[in-house]
Formats: C-alpha cells, structure tokens, sequence
C-alpha cells in the first residue's frame, strides 16, 4: 500500500518516549526473552515434582526455543501482510493463553505442548516491536529513546530471566509461568490503546517452508535426545532422523521455487556472509548448551537453591556487557577475524578449565571469574557477528538479513540442547551414575556421575568455540566495512 508523499505521517508519540506505548512494546520484548532462560533454573524443581526424565528437562527448554526461531520469519511476514499492531496483540494473546496452560499443567506432554504453543505466540508477536517502533514514534528524540530502551530489554531480560525464573521458583515451578498472564493482559490492554497500525498489503506467506523447516529441526533434534532413552535402534528413533534429514532436504528444494521464500537465497550469495551465519549459529548453539548445562550443574551438582543459581549467574552477563561494549569500540579499529579468534581462544580456555570443576568448587575464588572471563568472551562473539551479517547491505535489506542472523542464533540453542543432552546422559550412564531421577534422591557418587557427564559438555562447547575461531580466520571484513554496517544498522533502526 502506498503513501501519498503529501501527507504528513501521523506519531502517536512525538515527545519524550517514556510512556504506555514504549512499557508496551519494551514489555513485549521483555517478556519473550525472559521465558527463553526463565525456565532454566526451574528444571530441578519439575525434576522432582513432576517426574520429568532429562530428555524431557531438554525439551522444556527446546520445544519454545524451536517453534519460536523456526516460526519467527513467519511471523514477520504476517505482520506485514494483516498489520503489526494486530498481529502483535494476537502473538500476545497466544503466548498469554499458552503461559496458563503451562501454569496449570499436570503431566510432562501438556506441559511440552504449552511450550511449544508459548513460542508460535512469541514467535508471532516479537517481530513486529521495532517495526511497531517507527510508526509509533516520531523521528529524533522520541525514537532515538524508544530504540534504547527496546535493545535494552535483551540484557536487561538476561539477568532478569535468572533472578525472577529463581525467585519464583523458590515460591512454586508454577509461577513463572503464570506470572505473563497479568502480564500479558496489561500488554494487550495497552496496545489497544495506544499504538497505530500499519499499512499493509497481502504477500504470499510461506507457511509450508515455515512448518517444514520447524518440523524437520523437531524431528531431528527428538531423535538426538530419544535415542539414550529409547535405544538408538529404536524404529521411532531411526525415523525420526531419517526423517527430519529428508523434511530438511525437501525444505531447501522447495524453498528455491517459492516466489516469496522464507530464506530468499540472495541472503547466501556472499562467501563471508555464510561464514557469518554459520558463526552466528554455533555461537548460539554454544551459548544455549552452556547456559543449560551450568545451571543444572550449579543446583544439582553444587546444591544451590534455584534463587542462589540464578544470583550466582549474574557475573555471566556482567562479563557479557564488558566484552559487547569492548568489541562495539575495538571493532573500528581491529579487523573482526582478529577479533573473534582472541575471544574464541578465551572461551575455549575457560570452558576447558570448566570442564574439569567437581562438587567442591569454590564460588568466590573460581567459579565467579570464571563466569565473568567466559561472559567476556560471549560479549564479544555476539556483538561482532551480527554486525558482520550487514556489511555491504542495502538499507532496505537490513530488516531481513536481521531477522535470519536472530533466527539461526535462536533455533541453535534448542538444536545444541537436544544434541548434547544424550551425550551428558550416557557420559553419567557410563560412570556409575543414573538419570532422570531428582538429585536429592542420589547419593554422593551418583551426584559426582552426573556433574561429569554436564562438565562433558562444557568440554564440547569449548571444541565449538575452537570450531568458532576458525570460522572467524576465514571472515576478510575490514574495521571500516564494519563502522559502516553499524552506522546503516542504526539509520535503519531510527528510520
């Protein structure tokens, strides 16, 4: 739909942009990263009250973490195709009905599903907040202001997600869960009445390769977790994988005949920008398995409480800040290969030293600079690869190849998890140990099977973070390719 050129565009907001409006786009954006981390620290407690086995604690995590990177694009395109404001009010509504379901559920599958149904609501409703951004607010002040604080809510949910997810937790596993759906009713309330819609014209909608693609990631990632349990002869295991591998192959054919495809191949058309990508997936899958594997390892292995976990979290994400705002300045003076190889060789480091802790770690000494070196080095990788998505883009591109980069760091957490979760089972199956029984019912060896087979893992995110240094030696961008990429990123972000 086109705009008359004559006609003043009308902003909701043209003053400062404290207000309804930016509590509801930030709420949004809040809430959907606080429920990627905020169930991680409540696995021990569904353990236990539940009866959930590992491959389920896995797919707690996963099944919202797969719906919402494999439907994300999706959900974009309905934004532009019905409307954003409507489409993020009907996000809102799914994720919110979703959340009370996982509220009240009392069996592991209804518990599962809700998830999933929580991240085809987020998947819905987050896209459209920055693009929500520059209807709402005018240009200038107002939403100069409005981006901040929206990019601000990933750090802010971050350490949030941590803290809440472990203070509700100590009450009832139930409650972060159900604490979105006030939330969510305040979000929708306030969207009504204060944000404009977007013009919006009818595109084709991709939904067969959204759901291919998703379905193929599930099927795949359900055979990788199954499998210790199942046995990896398993007629359901076998075609699972085969399966999901033949649904993937399917989504990449037909994706070239689309008109509109969710993954316009012009995207790969630069050798350094699928080195990017595939940096950015690693570096996801890393974090992802990382994040997962030390918080079972903090309350399982070290006994703390889901509270204590989450409080002893947060050098992690100071660490992050350090190495984001270090990276955002050095890159304009130090080419980014350089600079992603040194945080790579940080991370390996300090995930190889992590990979050797035991149950008698001391806090204070070890593990809290030990948080804070690898946050460091996470910091960096994330700050950089986005960036390096964009160079030599157009402005009008900059929105999608975004989009793509946020969808593969996002779909790589579940894949990683799902992946490595049966590589920690049998590493404490093979020691003596036992799973998908709750910690407080072990005995001491047992406990000590269990952190070997999560320090396992961390030993395998320190090889991904070799395998990341030598993905970025390949990248040829130069600090100026990259001074540029940020000045169009934010052109494009303020309008």
């Amino acid at each position: 739909m086109l705009r008359d050129p004559a006609v003043t565009p009308h902003y909701p907001v043209t003053g400062r942009a404290f207000g309804l409006a930016i509590l509801v786009l930030s709420g949004l954006q809040l809430m959907v990263v606080l429920d990627g981390t905020v169930v991680i620290f409540a696995l021990p407690r569904l353990q236990e009250e539940m009866g959930l086995s590992s491959a389920g604690s896995a797919w707690t995590v996963t099944s919202y973490g797969l719906t919402f990177a494999g439907l994300m694009l999706l959900g974009g395109r309905l934004g532009d195709s019905f409307g954003r404001k409507r489409m993020l009010i009907s996000g809102v509504a799914v994720f919110t009905v979703a959340s009370l379901l996982c509220g009240l559920a009392q069996a592991e599958w209804m518990l599962l599903a809700a998830r999933a149904l929580q991240g085809a609501g987020a998947a819905i409703a987050a896209p459209t907040a920055f693009a929500l951004v520059a209807t709402t607010f005018a240009p200038g002040k107002a939403r100069n202001q409005a981006v901040a604080i929206l990019g601000s809510m990933v750090g802010v949910g971050s350490v949030g997600g941590l803290v809440v997810g472990g203070a509700l937790t100590e009450v009832s596993w139930r409650w972060i869960f159900l604490i979105n759906v006030p939330i969510g009713a305040l979000i929708i309330a306030g969207a009504v009445a204060t944000l404009s819609d977007t013009a919006h014209q009818r595109t084709t909608l991709d939904v067969r390769g959204a759901l291919l693609g998703t379905i193929a990631c599930a099927a795949i990632v359900f055979g990788a977790t199954e499998g210790p349990q199942l046995g990896w002869d398993s007629p359901y295991i076998i075609g699972a994988l085969v399966g999901g591998l033949l649904l993937l192959i399917v989504f990449v054919l037909l994706e070239r005949r689309v008109d509109s495809p969710l993954l316009p191949w012009s995207l790969f058309d630069r050798r350094d920008r699928i080195a990017t990508f595939l940096l950015i997936f690693l570096a996801g899958g890393m974090l992802g398995a990382m994040t997962f594997f030390v918080a079972q390892f903090l309350q399982n292995v070290l006994g703390y409480s889901p509270l204590t976990a989450g409080l002893a979290a947060i050098p992690f994400t100071v660490g992050i800040g350090i190495g984001g705002a270090l990276a955002s300045k050095l890159a304009l003076l130090v080419a980014p290969r350089w600079l992603l190889l040194v945080a790579s060789a940080v991370l390996a480091c300090g995930l190889a030293f992590a990979s050797t802790l035991k149950g008698d770690v001391d806090y204070f000494t070890i593990l809290l600079p030990l948080l804070v070196v690898i946050g460091f080095g996470v910091g960096v990788a994330m700050v950089l690869a986005p960036i390096c998505v964009l160079v030599g883009v157009p402005a009008a591109d900059i929105g999608p190849l975004a989009a793509v980069g946020q969808m593969f760091m996002n779909l790589a957490t579940p894949i990683a998890i799902g992946l490595f979760t049966p590589i920690a089972a049998s590493r404490t199956l093979a020691v003596g140990g036992v799973v998908g029984v709750p910690a407080t019912d072990m005995t001491e060896l047992e406990i000590d099977a269990l952190g070997n087979g999560y320090t396992l893992v961390l030993f395998c995110c320190a090889l991904l973070a070799l395998l990341i240094g030598a993905v970025a030696l390949t990248l040829r961008y130069t600090p100026a390719q990259l001074a540029e990429a940020q000045h169009a990123e934010k052109e494009a972000q303020l309008g």
